[in-house]
């Protein structure tokens, strides 16, 4: 790799330092349980509407905002979403009331709803299809690694400082990220550090669909909308996002409510879990995957069975259920993000693999237009559960259904991850 550069790389480690401070921005609000009861008096109901609140924009912007990317390219539409990310986040800083604090957070969504089809853009420019899937887990692995470390850190500055500085913080550090996107993100052609060695690496290794996709076939929106492995593939996503934005919002008060554990060692606890996903997200999900695929083995099918078992093995959560001790409760837990950590960075490189170029954001829209309705719903129906039954063990057996819903999606519509037919444009 040396011999040919490292500026991809590069670009890789910077779209992963941007979903490290994105992730930041959201799970600040799941550490601010209780001090915004005291501040605002907000119920579980309440509380669970307003962790759902990013996601409403955020869904919202997904389609359009595929389209947006595809047009526009990453570099543009980032250093304005980036710039609006952080307004965000000092908006929620000097929030007053309910309302206003609704307000920042329908902005972040807003602001960060290219996040993840833009990354997925981006490395399919920047990256080669058998180095794909570690660059992809790179920035999805800091999802969970912010979650590791965020929970922690921002709890212990709540604690100490108050909520209202805590989210200046967040504010701060992404005021500081869209400075370094804003001067180092570029498309590899107007990149003049990309060597024409690495230049020629990146765009090797080319299958044949995909040379005629990067010469203009691409798919209209009603039919990529009727694509079998778009379908699945989004389901599988919806499925995923549920559990994962049932831990990222609920985890710290759920080992705090049900389990009786004080609100500092909750935090403290809830970043072992994500600690685990980090590291299987980046050693499965990425490097494993990579190197499997090195050595030979079939891309399209390696993938989709990384994706079914990592699902398989997501259904863990159902262990959490019965749990009555924070030890076998986050055993449970811990072996579900893992599983799904494990599949996450296939889910997140699928679009650059199966759609033509000119479609990739597009495509990373639907899907994360889809991950994002169970973003929206999981917090919701959770504070709901919650409030009634006052047990997170439903929640969990809800999550168990999603996931497999989403298994059998991946098995039976998106089947392999390997390109779509495409027709010329025109």
């Amino acid at each position: 790799m040396e011999r040919v550069g490292r500026r991809r790389w590069r670009i890789a480690a910077l779209l992963g330092l941007g979903v490290l401070v994105n992730y930041m921005d959201r799970v600040n609000l799941s550490v601010s349980h209780d001090a915004l009861h005291q501040s605002f008096a907000i119920s579980d109901v309440t509380f669970g509407y307003l962790l759902s609140a990013y996601n409403f924009t955020y869904c919202l912007c997904q389609l359009p905002m595929g389209v947006v990317l595809d047009k526009f390219g990453v570099k543009r539409v980032g250093r304005v979403s980036t710039f609006l990310w952080s307004i965000a986040s000092f908006a929620a800083a000097i929030a007053n009331s309910v309302p206003a604090f609704f307000g920042a957070r329908f902005l972040l969504g807003i602001g960060e709803s290219p996040i993840f089809p833009s990354n997925a853009k981006a490395i399919g420019h920047w990256f080669p299809r058998h180095e794909r899937s570690f660059a992809t887990a790179l920035f999805d692995s800091a999802a969970k690694f912010s979650s590791a470390i965020g929970v922690p850190l921002i709890g212990i500055l709540l604690l100490h400082v108050g909520w209202r500085m805590s989210f200046a913080f967040t504010g701060l550090i992404s005021l500081i990220y869209f400075v370094l996107f804003t001067t180092i993100y570029r498309e590899p052609e107007e990149d003049a550090r990309l060597t024409p060695e690495e230049w020629a690496h990146i765009h090797s290794q080319h299958t044949s669909t995909e040379v005629l996709h990067e010469k203009g076939f691409q798919f209209t929106l009603p039919q990529l909308l009727m694509q079998p492995k778009v379908i699945g593939l989004s389901l599988g996503v919806c499925a995923y996002n549920y559990v994962f934005y049932l831990l990222l919002t609920w985890l710290p008060t759920y080992l705090s409510q049900s389990l009786g554990i004080d609100l500092l060692h909750s935090f403290l606890y809830t970043g072992f879990p994500w600690l685990v996903a980090t590291a299987v997200d980046l050693a499965v999900g990425g490097w494993f995957v990579d190197w499997l695929i090195h050595r030979g083995v079939h891309p399209g099918k390696l993938r989709i069975g990384v994706l079914i078992i990592g699902m398989i093995f997501g259904l863990g959560i159902l262990g959490a259920a019965p749990a009555h001790t924070a030890a076998s409760a986050l055993f449970w837990i811990t072996i579900s993000l893992a599983g799904l950590s494990a599949a996450a960075p296939i889910v997140w490189s699928a679009p650059s693999l199966i759609a033509p170029r000119a479609n990739v954001a597009t495509v990373g829209g639907i899907v994360n237009f889809s991950g994002q309705l169970a973003a929206i719903t999981a917090p919701i129906v959770t504070g709901y559960l919650v409030a009634r039954t006052h047990s997170f063990a439903s929640a969990f057996v809800v999550a168990g259904v999603c996931l497999a819903v989403g298994t059998l999606s991946y098995a039976t519509l998106l089947r392999s991850v390997e390109p779509m037919k495409a027709h010329r444009a025109g």
